[in-house]
C-alpha cells in the first residue's frame, strides 16, 4: 500500500473521530503541531523513525512532545499507534491530508501563490477575492517569492494551477514562434 493512500486512511479515521465529538479542528491542529515538531529536527525525526533506537525511549520522546503541545487524548493515542506500527515517518503526510479534509469540511481551501516579488496587502486582498470568486470557497493564501518567474504569479488552488508568470508566457511565445 502506498504511503499516500495509507496517510489518507489514517487522516480519514482521525476526521471521523473528530466529527463524532466536534473536535476535528483541534485534532488537526494537534497533529500538525506534532508533525511540525518532528520535521523541525532531522535528528529527532531520525531517532523517532528508526527502530534501532529502543521503543521505550522513542515513546518517552513522543510523550514529551505531545505534553509540550498539549495534545488531545485522541492525538496521544494516535501517535503511540503510529509509533507501535513504525509509521511515525508518515505523520507529515497524514497532517497534510487531514488539513485538506478539515478545509473541505469548513468550506476553505489553501492557495499557494508564488510571485516574482513580494505582494503588498492590497494585492493579496484582491488576489484572495478573485480566487474566492473562482473557487467558491474561502481562500487562505500562502505566499512565497521566486525571482525566476520574472514577473506575474502562479497560484495553485487545490488541483488547479493558474500560471500568469512572465516566464511561462515567454516560453509559450517561444513555442508559438518556433512552430
Amino acid at each position: 500500500m502506498s504511503s499516500g493512500s495509507l496517510s489518507r486512511r489514517y487522516a480519514k479515521a482521525l476526521m471521523e473521530i473528530g466529527l463524532e465529538d466536534g473536535s476535528y479542528q483541534r485534532i488537526g491542529q494537534d497533529v500538525a503541531s506534532m508533525a511540525n515538531a518532528i520535521q523541525a529536527s532531522s535528528e529527532l525525526s531520525g531517532i523517532l523513525t528508526n527502530p534501532v533506537f529502543p521503543r521505550d525511549d522513542r515513546e518517552k520522546i513522543v510523550t514529551s512532545i505531545l505534553q509540550r503541545i498539549g495534545a488531545s487524548k485522541t492525538v496521544i493515542n494516535f501517535s503511540k499507534l503510529l509509533l507501535d506500527r513504525e509509521r511515525l515517518r508518515i505523520l507529515p503526510d497524514i497532517s497534510r491530508e487531514l488539513s485538506a479534509m478539515i478545509d473541505e469540511k469548513s468550506g476553505q481551501i489553501t492557495a499557494e501563490v508564488t510571485s516574482a516579488v513580494a505582494l503588498n496587502s492590497m494585492q493579496q486582498s484582491e488576489l484572495k477575492a478573485t480566487l474566492e470568486s473562482l473557487s467558491g470557497k474561502k481562500v487562505q493564501l500562502e505566499t512565497k517569492e521566486d525571482p525566476a518567474l520574472l514577473g506575474g504569479l502562479i497560484a495553485k488552488v487545490g488541483d488547479l494551477v493558474y500560471d500568469g508568470s512572465i516566464r511561462t508566457q515567454l516560453r509559450e511565445l517561444g513555442r508559438t514562434l518556433g512552430n
